[in-house]
């Protein structure tokens, strides 16, 4: 069999990553522990006081996407990704980064007068709480032009990130990614993301599933605000009737997954996290690793799920061991 070739679009957003007081969140008005978004302004104060503090911030090449791609490449599949960053600083490095470690980046950054690079400030207190604020900058841009149906040539799976469905051209790169993909003989899927988001473009989000997606993955919330309704099972349901591989996670509980008549659940290793961030993009890319190889449904799910319990067990939304060893050692490859 051939190495399975899979494509991803979303959001390129270079983590930079520094350690802080208590103090200093205060002073600079940072909500400890979560994620905001915030506007070019506050990105550059917030930059020039992390470099104030540090001699050197850690530049990680984040995004959800991003991170499922990393994960596949670490278990041995080709990997490419689509995504804009500016031809600034971020940007060079992020591209330079995501080519070192595997993963082809297919479009150059972009010259000229543009938003800047996408990044997320994260300032990390001695108690190891990550507060991060992100700055979405030119990677919410990507639209039509960034998709050149030629780079799906050989393309099995094309991953795509809920996030970048809020605005009408990235709805329109996904419907050009997907029709590419398909000619190709792939399969295209997405993440649904966040419920805010599947708020704001429900209906949308309903055209997608029920059109070109051929897998589609959610946790409880995402679903049920999808189909509007409060029961899960009604919520699958309705999925099921719409696509043809449904995915369902539920935090600390055994992910559900559906595909056509059949039904599968996959266990969940219940650990204390570390660092939650990146639970879902390497549950993602378990179970595409999984699905790709040709595995069977239910050890499919439980690839993502060991992946998943892999990165909340340390700081950081990539791998830190090899995820096929893990594998290997519960017989499932």
């Amino acid at each position: 069999m051939t190495t399975p070739y899979v494509i991803g679009i979303g959001n390129a957003i270079m983590d930079v990553i520094a350690p802080t007081s208590d103090a200093s969140l205060a002073r600079l008005g940072i909500e400890k522990g979560i994620m905001q978004l915030i506007d070019r302004d506050r990105a550059e104060v917030l930059t020039g006081a992390q470099a104030a503090e540090n001699e050197k911030s850690r530049l990680v090449p984040g995004g959800s996407v991003a991170n499922t791609l990393a994960g596949l490449g670490m278990m041995g599949l080709r990997t490419a990704f689509i995504g804009r960053v500016a031809g600034d600083p971020l940007g060079l490095s992020y591209a330079e980064q995501t080519e070192a470690s595997g993963t082809v980046f297919v479009n150059p950054p972009v010259a000229g007068e543009v938003l800047p690079t996408s990044r997320s400030i994260i300032f990390v207190t001695p108690d190891g709480e990550r507060s991060m604020n992100t700055y979405l900058g030119i990677s919410a841009e990507l639209g039509t032009d960034d998709v050149n149906p030629a780079t799906f040539s050989g393309a099995d799976w094309l991953f795509l990130e809920g996030y970048l469905f809020d605005k009408d051209m990235g709805k329109a790169a996904f419907l050009k990614a997907a029709d590419a993909c398909h000619k190709a003989g792939g399969q295209a899927g997405i993440a649904l993301s966040d419920p805010f988001c599947v708020d704001r473009h429900r209906d949308g989000f309903r055209r997608l599933v029920a059109g070109p997606m051929d897998y589609v993955i959610g946790n409880v919330h995402e679903w049920t605000s999808l189909y509007q309704v409060t029961d899960l099972e009604e919520a699958l349901r309705l999925a099921s009737a719409d696509c043809g591989t449904v995915i369902c996670t539920r935090s600390g509980e055994d992910a559900i997954l559906i595909r056509g008549d059949e039904r599968v659940t996959a266990p969940v290793n219940r650990i204390v996290p570390v660092d939650a961030t990146g639970a879902g993009d390497q549950f993602a890319a378990g179970l595409i690793y999984g699905l790709a190889t040709g595995a069977p449904l239910a050890v499919a799910g439980r690839m993502g799920c060991i992946a998943a319990a892999e990165v909340i067990g340390h700081v950081g939304a990539r791998p830190e061991s090899d995820l096929k060893t893990a594998f290997r050692a519960e017989g499932l490859i």
